[in-house]
């Protein structure tokens, strides 16, 4: 359990930290944040829906509790993620470009993973 738990931690640590950052850097209307978002064919606004939505997932996978609101803080960021490779593909950037995004989704599937795996130990735990 202390070693789920750990792993669990560290996984959720470093995504919610990439996370939070990029949907600030949304919110902040920043010029590069801006610039992607035309460079992918979407309004400035998108920032700010993205920018909410992240920051609001951070904190559901943060705070204890609430296992159906984590879920769906799990499936927007898959949602988000999978959207952005293949936003990323559609404009025809190189590989380089899009193929980073995929240790992000790796350690997005290490929290999700460890996530259940600290929900079984805690529900086969004799109180």
């Amino acid at each position: 359990m202390k070693t789920t738990n750990i792993l669990y931690w560290v996984f959720t640590g470093i995504f919610t930290a990439v996370m939070l950052m990029s949907g600030v850097v949304g919110l902040m209307h920043t010029p590069e944040a801006l610039a992607g978002m035309k460079h992918f064919g979407y309004p400035p606004y998108f920032n700010n829906l993205l920018g909410i939505a992240k920051v609001l997932g951070v904190i559901a996978l943060l705070y204890p509790g609430f296992p159906r609101l984590k879920e769906w803080a799990y499936a927007g960021f898959a949602i988000d993620m999978v959207s952005a490779v293949y936003s990323t593909i559609a404009v025809g950037d190189p590989a380089g470009k899009w193929a980073p995004i995929f240790i992000f989704i790796a350690i997005f599937a290490c929290s999700y993973i460890f996530y259940h795996k600290k929900l079984k130990a805690k529900a086969g735990q004799v109180v």
